[in-house]
């Protein structure tokens, strides 16, 4: 009996929830006292849409309306005519100006890589125009829909104002899902697939290669380098595990920096300033590094010591700045946390076998300095009384 009344109590809560999601939507008062006869609330974004569908003429009215936007923010809605996402949308621009008013104006979306600039879109748009209300930016337009059609695919977006134009959006997962279908006539809207399309694809895989070689293999090839070379019975071993953690670390890297030339030659409009200039720092040095084990001298030439000095130093930066850069891309990508929270625990696992292997490596180092330092001292010794014996 307790569990049927808890489960009536969720579903009682679980209406009013919804109840009042739709009240927010239908009981907006709009300034002009205008009157929609539809309006929905979309999933993300604190996005709502109304509208009203004239069937005799195809035309649409309709208000997008972001609620709790600040005024440094720009918003976006648009329709996508033939896809599902970003591009080819044709939008309906919201953007603040200095003076605080909003500037509303349409912008076709052709490539990645835009800045929204003001254009016509694919269908007419006789009226437009945006304004802010109680920390809300509203936009209204009247939209001539194109065939004869009511059901399309929606697209809705924010971003910052940079340089008083619309600069890139975040990627979050509010931000990749923030699109769907529309039908004007039923007023039903659909929930989409995650934005991003083939770019996302390229993205995600440009932060696997990377986080997999420079976050990852590099660190485990200089453990090898650093800890193995310690024990005798593994030499020369260590020596090709090392080269072959590397050299595969720096082939993987490779591939990984060149889809990351593509993206940002593809994302025109987008820049990740940081987080391009460490990886072409990373893709020099993990070179350079290629290059001196090319011209790495015999261990008994007097230049041996200033080349591990400078091979060390190198790769160190290496893996300090590709740790660094692996956690700028997730936060560019901004995945699931369950991929920082896996990189994370990588990292600790990496660094507690470091800590171990380093506490037993100067174990065994000052052992065997100490023998040495014992059979040094009973040779010194058996030779000066041999030598005196003789003398005698």
């Amino acid at each position: 009996m307790g569990k049927f009344i808890n489960f009536l109590f969720c579903i009682l809560i679980s209406n009013s929830i919804v109840s009042l999601a739709q009240q927010d939507c239908s009981s907006y008062n709009f300034r002009n006292n205008e009157i929609y006869a539809t309006c929905v609330s979309l999933p993300v974004q604190n996005s709502n849409l109304h509208w009203n569908y004239h069937p005799t003429n195809g035309t649409v009215d309709v208000v997008y309306r972001h609620t709790g936007v600040s005024t440094s923010t720009w918003v976006a809605w648009a329709l996508n005519l033939n896809g599902s996402g970003m591009l080819g949308a044709q939008a309906l621009v919201a953007l603040p100006n200095s003076n605080g008013s909003v500037q509303g104006y349409t912008s076709a979306v052709t490539s990645y890589g835009t800045g929204l600039q003001q254009s016509p879109l694919n269908f007419a748009v006789p009226a437009i125009r945006a304004e802010r209300v109680n920390g809300d930016v509203l936009i209204h337009a009247t939209l001539v829909l194109p065939g004869g059609r009511t059901n399309f695919n929606q697209v809705w977006q924010s971003g910052p104002v940079s340089n008083g134009a619309p600069g890139a959006h975040a990627l979050g997962s509010e931000n990749r899902n923030s699109l769907g279908t529309v039908d004007f006539i039923t007023g039903q809207t659909g929930a989409g697939a995650a934005v991003g399309g083939s770019l996302l694809h390229r993205r995600n895989t440009h932060g696997v290669l990377n986080a997999v070689s420079w976050g990852i293999l590099m660190p485990m090839g200089a453990m090898v380098a650093r800890y193995v070379k310690v024990f005798k019975v593994a030499n020369p071993a260590w020596f090709y595990i090392h080269i072959a953690c590397q050299a595969t670390a720096y082939g993987v890297g490779v591939a990984g920096w060149g889809t990351g030339l593509k993206l940002g030659s593809d994302s025109e409009g987008i820049k990740y300033t940081s987080h391009r200039n460490i990886g072409i720092t990373l893709f020099v040095l993990g070179t350079l590094q290629v290059f001196a084990l090319l011209l790495r001298p015999k261990p008994d030439n007097k230049y041996r010591k200033y080349w591990n000095i400078y091979h060390g130093g190198v790769g160190y930066t290496v893996i300090i700045l590709a740790i660094i850069n692996v956690f700028k891309g997730l936060d560019i990508l901004d995945p699931e946390k369950k991929w920082k929270h896996a990189y994370i625990g990588v990292l600790i696992s990496l660094g507690a076998i470091a800590a171990i292997l380093e506490a037993f490596t100067w174990f065994i180092v000052l052992n065997r300095k100490k023998e040495e330092k014992q059979v040094n001292g009973a040779h010194g010794v058996n030779g000066y009384g041999h030598s005196h014996g003789q003398a005698a």
